[in-house]
């Protein structure tokens, strides 16, 4: 089993300019990235609750946001949301890799680790090419993962329009148990059984936390 290991603990006492320089950025969640984007807070609202109401925007907007939704933001304005979408868009044009090639469960986890600290079960699908190449990673549920919320038409219907060549499954446990449950195996059950009938094989499914991942293909029990 191939899991990361954060040393969360010895970091807690710092703040995220602080920890960004004795650690480097990569150790710091989104809240943190945004509140050094942001800087610090305004009089009645403080960076912490501007961060989250930025972060809930920007969590699942497939598109670059609008520069009014944005300012719509308690404490964003005009020079702080400029920020933002500038930080966004040089992103886009220099850092984001295309084509990005899934050969093992890390490179999934990389896809979708930024969501390890969340507080609720978020289920995703991410379609891949014939090259097993990425396409689109999608939040497909919020909330306890189970049978009922994901079901085969909600995970395949999306994937289906991408011409998904295979498809990857992925969710948190917010607990930090990396071990899957009785209805994280009937789950991937289905989901095999409903892929062989589409033509779209499911090669993995992750279970991440801040504690790392757990692959059924790595571990030997998909399906």
């Amino acid at each position: 089993m191939n899991k990361t290991n954060y040393n969360i603990h010895s970091r807690d006492a710092l703040q995220p300019r602080e920890k960004a320089f004795q650690y480097g950025v990569s150790v710091l969640n989104d809240r943190e990235l945004l509140k050094i984007l942001i800087g610090s807070g305004q009089k009645g609202r403080n960076v912490d609750a501007i961060s989250k109401d930025l972060l809930k925007l920007l969590d699942f907007n497939e598109e670059m946001p609008e520069p009014a939704e944005l300012m719509e933001i308690q404490g964003m304005g005009m020079a702080r949301s400029s920020l933002i979408l500038a930080a966004l868009e040089f992103s886009r044009r220099h850092y984001l890799s295309q084509n990005t090639r899934i050969t093992h469960p890390e490179a999934i986890f990389r896809l979708i680790s930024h969501m390890a600290d969340r507080k609720q079960e978020y289920f995703f699908t991410i379609s891949l090419n014939g090259a097993h190449e990425h396409i689109k990673t999608r939040q497909i549920s919020q909330g306890l993962v189970n049978r009922t919320i994901v079901h085969p038409r909600e995970v395949f219907a999306d994937p289906i329009t991408d011409r998904a060549a295979a498809l990857c499954l992925a969710h948190n446990h917010p607990s930090g148990s990396l071990e899957p449950s009785r209805e994280d195996r009937d789950i991937t059950k289905r989901m095999m059984a409903a892929g062989e009938l589409l033509g779209i094989p499911i090669l993995d499914h992750i279970i991440f936390s801040t504690r790392g991942y757990f692959s059924f293909m790595e571990e030997g029990i998909l399906g």
